[in-house]
C-alpha cells in the first residue's frame, strides 16, 4: 500500500514566542504513517445462555469483521493512527508541515524551515529555503520532509517560520517536536579463524551473525548479507541445495522474524587471490567488512542498518607455527600411534630448530628427543612424524612438545595440540 495517512505528532511541543501576542498564521505538524488493520474483541457465548445467538449475530453483521472468521480479533478493515507510534533506526521519518492562514489579512515573504537536532548534529530537512511572496486569508502551504533515520536517542523537530504583515511588521515563531529513536535489532558477530598453512595461505575467516528482533511486531528479512573488505571474497552460507541448481534458505520459507526471535547467519570470507600471495599482509589483516540488513515491517514500511566495519583479532601465530597434519580419531590403550605435525616458520629469519618431546601422565612419546630439525627458511614449512601411546582411557589432551631455535637461544612450547580417544580393545561396549 502506498498511500499514506497523517498522524498527529503529539510529544513534547513548546511554542516559542518572544512577542506573546496572536499569530496570523498556525503551524501544523503531523507524522506521515501507514495505517493499521482494525482489530476487535469478539464476545461468544453459547446457544443455550441467556443471549443466546445475539453475539453471533452482531459479529457476523459487523462490517469491520471478516466474513466466516468474525471470532478473530484482526479485522479487514484500515484504521488511523492513535498516537505518534514508535521511530526505529534505520526506518525513514516523514512528517507533514502545514502553515494556513487564519486571518483576513495577505500575509507576505512567508518562510518555512525544518531543522532536525540530534545529539550530534542539526539538519536541514526543508524542500525548499525561498520565501513564498504572499499567502491569502483560508490559504496554506504545505510541506513534507523525509528524513533516514541514523541515529538512537532523542530528536527534536524545530519549524520555524516567519512573515510579514501588510502593516510591514516581521513577525517569526517556532515550535519544538520531540520523539524517541529505538533500537530495532540487535546484531552480535563472532569470527573463527581457519586453520592452514602460511605457505599456501588459505586461511579462511569465517563470521556468525546473530541477529535479535528486540520489537514488538514481526519483521520481513528482506536481506542479510556481508560487504566484504577489499581483501576478501565472501561466501553466504544460509542456503542448502534442494535440487538441480537450486537452493533453500535454511531458515525454510518463512522469512518473518518474530519479536525476541533471534537468526544465525554465517559467512565464509577467502583471500582475493592478489593478497593471498602476501603471507605477512593477510596475517595482520583485522578489518573483515560490514553487514547490510534491510526489513520491512506490518504494512511494507522499510527499514535498513549497515554496521560499522567489523573487525576480528589478527590470529596470533608466534615466529613459529605448530600445526597436526594427520591424528587418528581412535587409538587404543598402550598402544603407539602416530601423528604428522607440521612446524611453518612464521618469522621474518632463518631459523635453526631443535625438537624435545616431554612425557605427560597419560601421554608418552616414543623416539629420541632433542634431535636436531635443521635450519627453516621464512615461510618454510616442515612435515614430521612422530609415534606416541597413552597409558590412560578416554579423551586424552596430546601435549609436552618443545621447539628451540639455537641461533636466538629461543624456546617454545605447546601444550593442548590436539585431543585423541582412547579406548580398551579388550573391554566390551557393555562392560
Amino acid at each position: 500500500m502506498k498511500a499514506k495517512v497523517h498522524s498527529g505528532l503529539s510529544q513534547h511541543k513548546m511554542d516559542v514566542n518572544q512577542a506573546k501576542q496572536e499569530h496570523l498564521l498556525a503551524l501544523k505538524v503531523m507524522r506521515l504513517t501507514k495505517p493499521t488493520l482494525f482489530t476487535n474483541m469478539p464476545v461468544t457465548c453459547e446457544d443455550r445462555d441467556l443471549p443466546g445467538d445475539l453475539f453471533g449475530r452482531l459479529m457476523r453483521e459487523d462490517p469491520s469483521t471478516i466474513k466466516g472468521a468474525e471470532t478473530l480479533m484482526l479485522g479487514e478493515m484500515l484504521t488511523l493512527p492513535q498516537n505518534f507510534g514508535n521511530i526505529f533506526l534505520g526506518e525513514t521519518f516523514s512528517s507533514y508541515i502545514s502553515v494556513h492562514n487564519d486571518s483576513n489579512q495577505v500575509v507576505k515573504d512567508i518562510l518555512v524551515k525544518a531543522d532536525l537536532q540530534t545529539s550530534s548534529q542539526r539538519l536541514n530537512l526543508s524542500a525548499s529555503n525561498s520565501a513564498v511572496a504572499e499567502l491569502k486569508p483560508e490559504c496554506c502551504i504545505d510541506d513534507v520532509i523525509h528524513h533516514e533515520v541514523k541515529e538512537i536517542g532523542t530528536h527534536i523537530l524545530v519549524c520555524a517560520v516567519s512573515y510579514t504583515t501588510q502593516s510591514g511588521d516581521k513577525l517569526y515563531f517556532r515550535k519544538f517536536f520531540k520523539f524517541q529513536v529505538l533500537k530495532p535489532l540487535d546484531v552480535k558477530t563472532k569470527f573463527y579463524n581457519a586453520e592452514s598453512d602460511l605457505s599456501s595461505v588459505t586461511d579462511e575467516v569465517f563470521l556468525e551473525a546473530q541477529i535479535q528482533n528486540i520489537t514488538t511486531s514481526p519483521m520481513f528479512m528482506e536481506k542479510v548479507s556481508l560487504e566484504p573488505s577489499m581483501m576478501y571474497n565472501v561466501t553466504e552460507l544460509n542456503t542448502v541445495a534442494s535440487g538441480k541448481e537450486c537452493s533453500e534458505s535454511t531458515f525454510g520459507k518463512m522469512l518473518y522474524l518474530q519479536p525476541m526471535d533471534t537468526r544465525q547467519y554465517l559467512y565464509c570470507l577467502k583471500p582475493k587471490p592478489e593478497f593471498a600471495e602476501k603471507a605477512g599482509v593477510i596475517k595482520g589483516v583485522t578489518v573483515i567488512g560490514k553487514l547490510d540488513i534491510v526489513w520491512k515491517t506490518n504494512l511494507g514500511e522499510r527499514g535498513r542498518l549497515q554496521t560499522s566495519q567489523l573487525q576480528r583479532m589478527a590470529p596470533g601465530y608466534g615466529d613459529v607455527r605448530l600445526s597436526l597434519e594427520f591424528i587418528p580419531d581412535t587409538v587404543n590403550l598402550e598402544e603407539p600411534f602416530d601423528i604428522t605435525c607440521k612446524i611453518t616458520n612464521c618469522s621474518e629469519r632463518t631459523m635453526d630448530l631443535l625438537l624435545e618431546m616431554c612425557n605427560t601422565r597419560s601421554v608418552h612419546w616414543c623416539g629420541v628427543s632433542g634431535r636436531q630439525l635443521g635450519k627453516l627458511s621464512p615461510s618454510g614449512s616442515l612435515a614430521i612424524p612422530l609415534k606416541l601411546l597413552s597409558s590412560v582411557q578416554g579423551l586424552q589432551s596430546i601435549s609436552g612438545l618443545r621447539l628451540t631455535d639455537t641461533f636466538l637461544k629461543r624456546t617454545y612450547e605447546y601444550d593442548d595440540i590436539a585431543q585423541v580417544c582412547v579406548v580398551c580393545p579388550y573391554l566390551s561396549p557393555e562392560s
